[in-house]
This record gives C-alpha cells, sequence and structure tokens, in this order.
C-alpha cells in the first residue's frame, strides 16, 4: 500500500519544479493564441480570434443594454405593456435577427477554416507515425522505402522547415489527443482507427506539443517537442539517428550494458544489441533527445539517473517502474546510456 501525506499530483508538481531546470524553449502562456507558425494553425488562429471578438462585442452590447435599462425610468403614468404600442418586441426581433446572423456567419467562417487546413497545398514531404501511449510518444519515421533508413524515437518530433508533414495518429491504449497549438489544431488518437493531421514550421525553432484527452493520472505530463530545421541539419540528424548504437568500449560500459539487458530490454530497444522491447521508447539515441518522460524532466545524466531509480515518484501511476541500484551498478548503467546518443 503505498501512503502518501500530500497528494501525488502535488508531490509531482513539487519535485518536477524542484529537480528539473527551465526550459529554455518554453512558452509564454497563451503564446499558442496570439501567434502561429505555420500555414496550418494561422487560419485557425485567425478564426480564434474572430470568435473572440465576435464574443466580445455580445458581453459588451448586452452590458450597454443593461446599463441603460437601469438606468431607465419610465413616467409614473406609463403603461407597463410589451407589444408593438410600447415597442418592446422591436428589441426581441432585433436580439434574434443578430444572433441569428452572428451565429450563420462563425458558422461559415468555422466551415471555411476546415476546409483550409483540411489538406497542405503541397504533397507532404514527409510522412511520420505517431503513436500515443499512457503516457508518452512514439514517433515512427517509417516511410522510406529503404528499411535501413527507418528508425523510432519518442517524444521529439523532428521536421524539415517549409515542408508539409503528415502525421498518421494511432493509440496503443486509450483515447489521447496530438496538439501543436502553434502548429495546428487538435486531432484525436483512437485505438484501432488511423487519424491524420499535417503540420508545417516556417521558420526553425522548438514547438511544444501536449496530449489535450484527458488519458488517465500522468495525461499532464504527456508532452512532446516538435524540432524544426533546416534541409540539411534535418537530414543530418536523420543520418545520426538511423544509425545503430555504439558497441560498449570498456568494461564499466559493458557491465551497464549487461545491466542494462537484465532489467530495462523487455521494455525498451537499443537498435544494434538484443533490447528490442516493445512498450517504452526505444533508446538508441536517448542521449540526443532534449527531454524525458514525456516533458516530465530536461535531459541530462543527472535527470536520467534520477528517472530510472524514482520512476514512481516523479511520474506515479506510469508503467516505468522505480530501480534501487548500488553506487557501483549506477554508476555502469549511467556509463553506458552516455554512449547512446
Amino acid at each position: 500500500m503505498r501512503r502518501a501525506l500530500i497528494p501525488s499530483g502535488c508531490k509531482l508538481a513539487l519535485l518536477t519544479a524542484l529537480t528539473a531546470a527551465p526550459l529554455a524553449h518554453a512558452e509564454a502562456p497563451l503564446e499558442y493564441f496570439l501567434h502561429s507558425a505555420g500555414p496550418a494553425a494561422t487560419p485557425t488562429m485567425h478564426l480564434g480570434w474572430g470568435l473572440t471578438a465576435m464574443c466580445v462585442a455580445v458581453v459588451v452590447i448586452i452590458a450597454v443594454l443593461l446599463a441603460g435599462a437601469l438606468m431607465r425610468r419610465r413616467p409614473a403614468t406609463a403603461q407597463r405593456v410589451l407589444g408593438k404600442e410600447g415597442g418592446g418586441m422591436g428589441w426581441v426581433y432585433i436580439g434574434v435577427g443578430v444572433s441569428t446572423l452572428a451565429l450563420l456567419v462563425s458558422l461559415f467562417y468555422t466551415l471555411v477554416t476546415l476546409e483550409a487546413v483540411a489538406q497542405p497545398s503541397l504533397t507532404p514531404g514527409l510522412t511520420i507515425t505517431v503513436t500515443a501511449y499512457d503516457w508518452w510518444w512514439k514517433i515512427d519515421y517509417g516511410d522510406d522505402a529503404e528499411p535501413a533508413h527507418r528508425f523510432v524515437t519518442a517524444n521529439e518530433i523532428h521536421i524539415p522547415v517549409g515542408v508539409p508533414v503528415k502525421i498518421s495518429l494511432k493509440s496503443a491504449d486509450v483515447i489521447h489527443a496530438f496538439w501543436v497549438p502553434r502548429l495546428a489544431g487538435k486531432t484525436q488518437a483512437i485505438p484501432g482507427q488511423v487519424n491524420t493531421q499535417w503540420i508545417e514550421a516556417d521558420a526553425p525553432g522548438v514547438y511544444r506539443g501536449q496530449c489535450t484527452q484527458f488519458c488517465g493520472p500522468q495525461h499532464a505530463h504527456m508532452a512532446f517537442d516538435v524540432i524544426a530545421q533546416p534541409q540539411a541539419d534535418f537530414d543530418a540528424w536523420r543520418g545520426t539517428q538511423i544509425r545503430q548504437a555504439a558497441l560498449p568500449a570498456d568494461g564499466q560500459m559493458r557491465t551497464g550494458q549487461k545491466l542494462f539487458m537484465d532489467r530495462c530490454a523487455g521494455c525498451h530497444a537499443v537498435r544494434g544489441s538484443d533490447a528490442a522491447g516493445a512498450q517504452a521508447p526505444d533508446l538508441t539515441h536517448v542521449g540526443s533527445r532534449q527531454q524525458l518522460a514525456a516533458g516530465t524532466l530536461t535531459n541530462t545524466p543527472t535527470h536520467l539517473l534520477d528517472w530510472i531509480q524514482h520512476a514512481q515518484q516523479i511520474k506515479p501511476d506510469s508503467l516505468m517502474p522505480s530501480f534501487t541500484l548500488n553506487v557501483q551498478d549506477a554508476a555502469a548503467l549511467s556509463a553506458y546510456l552516455a554512449t547512446l546518443h
């Protein structure tokens, strides 16, 4: 039985605040609402501003009319009649007419926006399959005709700038939602179904993504990054990711690899070794990623070892167990994981 003096969610927030360094690319609140970074997001942002302006206008009009009604004083002899004689029905007709027109305009604008973002203007230059798990994202670059050029990573999507990218969305367990607010709208990942979306970045940068469909206790800690790069940088990154993991060079690294095979290979994969687990992130190049545990921690050697030893304290109810390691085992495992970059 797990005992806690404070709720696990509060403990997680406190631990994350204490252990995770601030992310250099963290965006200001509502940044996605103020700016877009790609053609799939710009029409949606404009629609959001339009609907917001309409809502504000409605609130202002109602407030003005209400204030006028409260300030108005009828003559003591005036008849309180709601009809043509008193002119009251005219306001009803005006209100119904204006509301109907506003709703029709917003409906038309929404349909036009949906049509505008349904398909990219150019044929997608890259196709990626993203599978949502409780609580992380599997990224499969498997569209290349050459099997040797296919690879899998986790929680970090690299794309070339200015190239439409098709995203095929799947779910391995429950319903999730894929959302990169500055690049595109939300699309659900549903078990047994493949949904599609496209994203495109106008400029290099790191764009935060998040699951927005409540999917369990760690739903809020199911984030990912989309890293948009110039084509040459993307090609260099892809060339690195295709390569298999390097073989351990010395005794401590080999000891760490054996420890990894004994305790981790059932869930994790490392290409170039016998580790072929499919239920957890592929760690072949884990050292090249910016974050750990789907955005919960920054990727440093200290945080990586802390995650291995205290996974259930950092991310309660995740499928990653906490491992007890002595000093020698911790050093050997860290030495081996440091080679996976």
